[in-house]
């Protein structure tokens, strides 16, 4: 089942992600840790699967 993107923002907070600024419809986060930044778009639609994927990859989280 597709992702929302406040779902993808939820599981990267809780692998160590921050919102540090919104521009528009797109959320900037950043994990101090692993100094890793990246950004999520934040639309009213599901993610698509490629999309997801390669966001999770980027944050090197494991898909469940």
């Amino acid at each position: 089942m597709p992702m929302t993107s406040k779902q993808m923002i939820k599981k990267l907070k809780m692998n160590g992600f921050e919102v540090i600024s919104q521009n528009g419809s797109h959320v900037k986060m950043y994990n101090p840790d692993s100094n890793i930044t990246l950004v999520i778009p934040f639309h009213s639609k599901d993610l698509k699967k490629g999309l997801e994927q390669a966001i999770l990859k980027q944050a090197g989280i494991k898909e469940d």
